[in-house]
């Protein structure tokens, strides 16, 4: 990773920080919110944010909040998924789960405070048009709510214990991993005014690597270590789950991946011609073939 993507990771997290340090009311809701943000992660989300915002040309320090809030959706949503209700882990991103440490009705309010607060954190960024800060809270509402990830959340409980089909599967991912994928890139469109033939192949990109995403994930809940995946394996196979890996097989899941990740290529070598696609070819890099 080079110093300037660095750089703009670390003034997310800072920034997701000091906003939650503005919580005055309960110390153990800052406390925990706080802990499952600290506890680090690969930040594919905000990386992804800036990665196609310097291919379009915009400074990556302008998308800092809105990859800010993204993140805090996504943590919000490891947290609940992590609760007994949902997976029942003991481990995420190499730390106990936030429910472990702080028991689970503070966990289920820290991730209620970091949804929630996400949506201040875009509202109070003075430095995009009012106008752009209303279409980046609806598409990101959108891509983490009932049409979004929550809807993929609860395909996904209802699918356990069933034999669904590949179809169905991806129907799940498309919604619960895909949309919060999907996300980065269309704010990351609107913040930059790209154009619109751009922004739908760039958009055609990000939902490749939703898919490529969840394949890889589901290879490492088989071939993952606890040490280098930060979570423990196995998840999938104890709550009775439906993955690329029991679909495919783990030799045809990697097959997949290989297929999926050329694919996602071949977006971004015929966009070469209209926007500057390395730091591109960098974060399917980091999808395709990352460990944990």
């Amino acid at each position: 990773m080079n110093n300037n993507m660095q750089h703009y990771l670390e003034a997310t997290e800072s920034s997701i920080l000091a906003h939650l340090e503005q919580n005055h009311v309960s110390p153990t809701i800052r406390e925990a919110s706080s802990y499952s943000i600290e506890a680090g992660g690969k930040r594919f989300r905000p990386y992804l944010l800036f990665s196609t915002l310097s291919a379009l040309g915009h400074d990556p320090m302008k998308g800092v909040q809105v990859a800010a809030a993204i993140e805090m959706i996504h943590t919000y949503s490891l947290i609940h998924d992590d609760l007994p209700a949902m997976d029942d882990d003991d481990y995420r991103r190499g730390k106990p789960t936030n429910h472990k440490v702080y028991g689970e009705a503070a966990a289920i309010l820290a991730g209620d405070t970091l949804l929630t607060e996400s949506f201040s954190i875009v509202a109070a960024d003075d430095a995009l048009a009012a106008d752009k800060r209303v279409a980046l809270i609806r598409h990101i509402a959108s891509k983490s709510g009932f049409n979004g990830m929550i809807g993929g959340q609860m395909l996904d409980i209802e699918a356990e214990g069933q034999d669904i089909s590949l179809a169905q599967l991806e129907n799940i991912h498309q919604y619960k991993t895909g949309q919060l994928i999907v996300l980065p890139v269309q704010c990351a469109c609107i913040i930059a005014d790209a154009d619109k033939e751009v922004a739908g192949q760039l958009i055609r990109f990000a939902e490749k690597l939703g898919i490529l995403f969840q394949i890889r994930d589901d290879i490492l809940d088989v071939e993952g270590d606890l040490a280098v995946t930060g979570k423990s394996a196995g998840s999938d196979e104890k709550n009775n789950k439906t993955t690329y890996v029991s679909s495919y097989g783990l030799s045809g899941a990697h097959e997949q991946l290989g297929k999926l990740a050329e694919s996602a290529k071949h977006i971004l070598d015929d966009l070469a011609g209209e926007i500057e696609t390395e730091q591109l070819h960098k974060v399917l890099q980091r999808f395709a073939v990352r460990n944990q």
